[in-house]
Order: C-alpha cells, then structure tokens, then sequence
C-alpha cells in the first residue's frame, strides 16, 4: 500500500478526534502508511496547546517516514508558485512546498484544504479520499 502525506488539516481533526478523520488516520497509523514532512511538523508544533501536545508531536520523527527536504524540492516548490501565480491563482508556499514534496515520492496527499484541487493536476499529484 501506497503511504499518504497527512496534511496539517486533517492532523488537526485528528488530534481532536473529529470523525471521520480520527478513524482515517489511526487506520492510515495502524498500516504504517503516513508520511510527514517538515513544513507540516513545524505547524502542528507551532499550534501546540501545551508541552504534552508537543511532546507527542515531537514523536513523529522517529514513528513516521519523513519525505527528505531537498534544495530541488524547494526550487519545484518556488516555480510551482510562481507559475500558478502567473495564471492568477495565489497559493501560499507551504502549501506548494508540501504538493511537491509528496509529488516526489508519489504519494497521495489527505488534506481538508479546498485549494489542494487547485494543485492536484500542476503539481501532479493525487488527493486521498477523506469522505
């Protein structure tokens, strides 16, 4: 089975055990599917609650396979921007960073967030059904 990168959205609903996304992602857990990467990591981090919450973040770095940051990844990340910017769609880089970060390992990414469409077909990448 293909992992899935789990964005910050749906780790969210996660965390607050919100269905259907809670049983989603224990599933995806309990089948050692999950990727992370740093940006979603370093946002999950910064919305941490208390020191408890963190520490349990801080946990992903030795429970999940981490999708390497490369300079090259953060070029394709840069140009995908500045390309759909140029079409007049304004995403923020993040976002673009984390679509070619799963589009270099070809997994699927689940996410809540509506402009993820957006750069499913020029990022080439494909969103895991959530509902």
């Amino acid at each position: 089975m293909a992992r899935v990168l789990v964005d910050t959205s749906v780790w969210i609903e996660f965390f607050r055990k919100n269905e259907p996304y809670y049983s989603i992602v224990t599933r995806l857990i309990d089948d050692e599917q999950v990727y992370y990467c740093g940006i979603i990591l370093a946002e999950l981090m910064q919305g941490a609650k208390s020191e408890k919450e963190l520490a349990v973040l801080d946990d992903f770095t030795g429970v999940f396979p981490f999708i390497a940051e490369t300079s090259r990844l953060w070029a394709t990340a840069g140009k995908l921007a500045f390309q759909l910017r140029r079409k007049g769609v304004t995403i923020g880089l993040s976002d673009c960073f984390i679509a070619v970060a799963a589009a270099s390992v070809h997994a699927p990414v689940a996410t809540l967030d509506s402009h993820f469409h957006l750069l499913a077909k020029p990022a080439k990448i494909v969103l895991y059904p959530l509902l």
